[in-house]
């Protein structure tokens, strides 16, 4: 069995991925490895011989795919989330890795570690699969042949010693605090302000207007100085159905159908007047609706208010389903291949408004070969430049970080001219998983035969307890610093700390907690810094230690 795997390495990588990724997903006290099993099965068949390895070809590619889907579906919301609030989040979450980092350093020196070794420890105590990426990519560039696949194995042996307390570690730490202080997470989210907050729980109702404040004012004026986040879309005055308008003026007695989060929508309730009997949202007699694929490359990467819907068609857009979740759109939403837009217009422009955003399934299935390839390439040519740091030392992005941050760049843009640089949700997703199931089974089998002697030397304690270490410093700080010196909200810190931590099955965790949507927010403002910030680190670790 052992000859048929060395002499056929698909056969070997298939293996490795058909194995751990039922395993992963197998779940001991409520959280799972997820895909991070198939680097542990990676481990185990790598260690049968010291040539059990797949090609290097195999994980950087699967580095580079991995890492360029993430940034482009994190690029608005990274840029986004320095603003407001999302700035002083972000300077918490990189002020706990920074502290990470130089404890990282001085257990290493304490303990005598190699610096391959520390780099290792502190990408997986902070379970963060680039950041060992950009470390292997690193040395791969910078030590001779003749000791390279030893000096590869170190990191990744670290990494793999610490990454499940990594998990752990972090859920241990929640449901401590939790409990310790007493956490009110349903209170909490009814006080939080949630500006740009994505809802699932979408609903319409109908209002008659009753108030006087009320009228006689356009509703984009309403909306500004209450600051509804709601859409208005239907308005009856008498018997006239039509669709509302930024400049639509309300009038007693007028019915008006409002969607939103169930909360808003009982603000602007008791604003405007009360709930009526009569149902707009169900009559589709004049009006009608329909749920469309955004799979038109003219209307991708636009926004809501260029695309003169109403003017056009007479159409409005009340929802906007990115994945499994409901987007409230306002002018400034930016469509993306892949959104289901529900659009609200009299039902002779329905075909037309449907041939207008394309609803082809086959065509949000596929990606743009030139404009994704393009991306890439850009992205692999910054990661080759290098850049200098105090001390002479020289730092390069490479592999991981150069598509990452052209990614970022690209996924904030959308489209340049005629080329549009965001991939399919979907799509996104699949290349995604393929690019980490590569990574891992690559890095895997590639350091087996040497993390299994480690451990038996004895030297595998010693790492597994500073990785312990590590996460819990951090996690213990996060805590502490943001819910009782800057008061942030439980349920927004725990969210945090899973963007942190860069970790799903913490944000999972998370939310179970909480019960809100408040983990959500705080993983999306803090993840995109997090993964850049320990690519980088972990190189500088890496450089100090040297």
């Amino acid at each position: 069995m052992v000859t048929l795997l060395l002499n056929n390495p698909l056969l070997l990588l298939f293996l490795v991925v058909a194995i751990g990724y039922p395993l992963g997903r197998i779940k001991v006290a409520g959280s799972s490895l997820g895909l991070a099993a198939v680097l542990f099965v990676g481990l185990a068949f790598g260690a049968l011989h010291p040539d059990m390895k797949l090609p290097e070809l195999i994980y950087q590619l699967g580095l580079v795919l991995f890492v360029y889907t993430i940034g482009l579906s994190s690029g608005r919301g990274f840029f986004a989330s320095f603003r407001r609030k999302g700035l002083r989040d972000n300077a918490l979450g990189l002020g706990v890795l920074l502290l990470a980092a130089g404890l990282t350093v001085a257990l290493a020196v304490g303990l005598g570690l190699k610096n391959t070794y520390a780099a290792g420890l502190f990408a997986g105590a902070l379970t963060n699969t680039p950041a060992l990426a950009g470390v292997l990519d690193n040395l791969k560039n910078s030590v001779p042949q003749a000791v390279r696949d030893a000096t590869l194995a170190e990191p990744v042996i670290a990494y793999s010693l610490a990454y499940p307390m990594g998990v752990v570690g972090m859920l241990l730490a929640i449901a401590l605090v939790q409990r310790l202080w007493r956490v009110d997470y349903s209170a909490e989210a009814k006080h939080a302000q949630l500006p740009g907050a994505i809802d699932s729980r979408l609903q319409a109702r109908t209002v008659r207007v009753t108030h006087a404040a009320a009228t006689g004012r356009p509703l984009h004026e309403l909306v500004r100085v209450h600051g509804w986040r709601v859409v208005f879309s239907r308005v009856k005055r008498g018997a006239t159905l039509a669709i509302v308008t930024g400049q639509t003026q309300l009038e007693p007695d007028d019915l008006v159908t409002i969607v939103g989060a169930p909360e808003e929508i009982e603000h602007v309730t008791a604003a405007l007047g009360e709930t009526a009997q009569e149902h707009l949202e169900l009559d589709r007699s004049e009006l009608d609706y329909r749920r469309i694929f955004v799979s038109s490359s003219k209307v991708a990467g636009r926004r809501l208010r260029d695309l003169n819907l109403p003017q056009q068609y007479g159409a409005l857009v009340t929802r906007v389903r990115r994945g499994d979740l409901d987007l409230l759109p306002d002018a400034d939403t930016v469509l993306e291949l892949g959104d289901r837009v529900r659009v609200l217009t009299r039902r002779e422009q329905i075909e037309a408004i449907t041939k207008f955003f394309g609803d082809s399934y086959r065509a949000v299935s596929e990606v743009d070969i030139l404009s994704f390839s393009l991306g890439l390439a850009l992205g692999l040519l910054l990661g080759l430049i290098p850049l200098p740091l105090p001390g002479g030392v020289e730092l390069k992005l490479g592999l991981a970080g150069g598509p990452l941050i052209v990614a970022l760049v690209l996924g904030t843009l959308e489209r340049t001219g005629p080329f549009v640089w965001s991939v399919p949700y979907s799509a996104n997703l699949t290349l995604r998983q393929i690019g980490l199931v590569l990574f891992l089974a690559g890095v895997g089998t590639r350091a087996g035969y040497a993390f299994f002697g480690t451990l038996l030397q004895g030297s595998g304690l010693a790492l597994f307890l500073a990785g312990v270490v590590i996460t819990l410093v951090a996690a213990f700080s996060l805590l502490w610093i943001g819910h009782r010196l800057l008061k942030i909200p439980m349920g927004l810190l725990t969210g945090m700390l899973a963007g942190v931590q860069t970790q799903p099955a913490v944000l999972g965790f998370a939310v179970e907690q909480a019960r809100n949507d408040l983990p959500n927010i705080g993983y999306a403002t803090v993840y995109p810094m997090a993964t850049i910030a320990k690519i980088i680190l972990a190189q500088i670790i890496l450089a100090l230690l040297r």
